[in-house]
């Protein structure tokens, strides 16, 4: 499995129901997507009543089974669409030790992402057995990826709740708008 993120940062006073609007009317249009194991649509207000994010995002979080499906996405009209209409991203991407889904992703209502350095010549395989057993205490998380990029040596921590977690001075915190699931997932 491979998890992926990008993001794009708004304006401080960007009418963010704009991306609400955005994940609304194009969220399902994901469901089902070949090698999608599911896509959460993320946002986070700098203004917020639930919790403090320091800038406007827009950024969903994916995890693949397998690369061809990153390959699709980024290939397809729609991300060509998404790029017309924010930018040019950087997509960030990690390799996958530990995912950990609860049986109905779509009760998601916020999401946790921490991105930590490990540091050169880290002993990789007790890095991974420490970011999983931690991954695994997470207690009521719908959701938990764990993950590594080799190439930049960052370490992805991802939770998807229920309701809002503590908010830890690492973490950056995201309210879902909605979470695309494979077609054996949806309620019809």
């Amino acid at each position: 499995m491979i998890a992926m993120q990008y993001g794009f940062t708004l304006p401080a006073d960007y009418d963010m129901r704009i991306i609400d609007r955005r994940i609304r009317d194009k969220g399902p249009l994901l469901d089902g997507f070949p090698r999608l194991r599911f896509k959460a649509y993320l946002a986070a207000r700098k203004q917020d009543d639930g919790f403090q994010s320091a800038e406007n995002l827009y950024a969903p979080f994916y995890l693949w089974d397998e690369p061809e499906g990153i390959d699709a996405f980024l290939s397809s009209p729609g991300f060509a669409a998404l790029t017309r209409d924010f930018g040019w991203p950087s997509v960030q991407t990690w390799l996958v030790w530990h995912a950990e889904l609860d049986a109905d992703l779509r009760q998601a209502r916020y999401a946790s992402r921490e991105i930590e350095t490990i540091r050169p010549y880290a002993n990789l395989a007790a890095t991974r057995d420490t970011a999983i057993a931690e991954a695994r205490s997470r207690t009521g998380a719908l959701a938990t990826v764990v993950g590594f990029d080799p190439t930049g040596w960052k370490q992805v921590r991802f939770s998807l709740w229920a309701t809002l977690p503590a908010q830890t001075k690492d973490a950056q915190l995201y309210a879902v708008g909605h979470v695309a699931l494979p077609r054996k997932h949806v309620d019809l």
